[in-house]
């Protein structure tokens, strides 16, 4: 398994000969020239996940792309091939296993309505296993190897962050959804992670991929 952090949560795994794109949102833009997709997945309809703007290009020059994302997404962008993909639900990419998990976005506010907001836990034969939980610290699946691991939100504390990786468990870490964060707070909380858990923690923010070691 092969991994390029884009920037946020935009996430590119490569496993399995397949290249799958997680949550292309509007605060990168790293991902809008990645091609050769086998599928497009995306966690939530918030636009630092899915770029209202220019998914359908990176759709549009992604032609044999499969393009899963939860199903409130597609009442909330327009999304050519578009298909829900609820929690608790399953697909296969080839010989790679996508599996939703959770629900519904983390709570930002008791006034705010939540939203719907599915995990990816996403592996295959012989690979790793990778967790990446979009907006939401709620769902702990089993069996994880490498967690992408929201450092900041409006919606998440750093005592909630290590308390979720702790309880994830897995052997490697590396920040995601670290948009609204300057490269100091992304210090501090990356540094908390790695003293606080047991993760061995992979700092991705220059764009290079990362072959997951076992």
């Amino acid at each position: 398994m092969q991994l390029t952090h884009l920037g946020h949560s935009a996430v590119l795994i490569e496993v399995a000969d397949r290249r799958i794109l997680i949550d292309p949102g509007n605060f990168s833009t790293a991902w809008h020239d990645v091609r050769d997709l086998d599928a497009i997945l995306v966690t939530h309809q918030h636009p630092d996940h899915v770029d209202p703007e220019h998914i359908g290009a990176l759709i549009d020059d992604n032609p044999q792309a499969q393009v899963w994302v939860e199903p409130q997404v597609l009442q909330a962008v327009d999304l050519p091939r578009g298909e829900g993909l609820a929690a608790d639900s399953s697909i296969e990419l080839g010989g790679v296993a996508v599996n939703a998990v959770g629900g519904l976005h983390a709570i930002i506010h008791r006034d705010i309505p939540q939203i719907g907001n599915v995990g990816l836990v996403i592996g295959a034969e012989g690979e790793p296993t990778l967790f990446h939980p979009g907006d939401s610290l709620a769902t702990v699946p089993s069996g994880i190897d490498v967690l992408a691991a929201p450092l900041y939100g409006p919606w998440a504390a750093m005592k909630e962050t290590v308390d979720f990786a702790r309880a994830v468990d897995a052997t490697h870490g590396f920040p995601i959804h670290d948009g609204l964060l300057h490269d100091r707070g992304v210090a501090l909380i990356y540094g908390r992670l790695e003293a606080m858990t047991g993760m061995a923690m992979h700092n991705l923010r220059d764009g290079r991929p990362w072959t997951v070691a076992g």
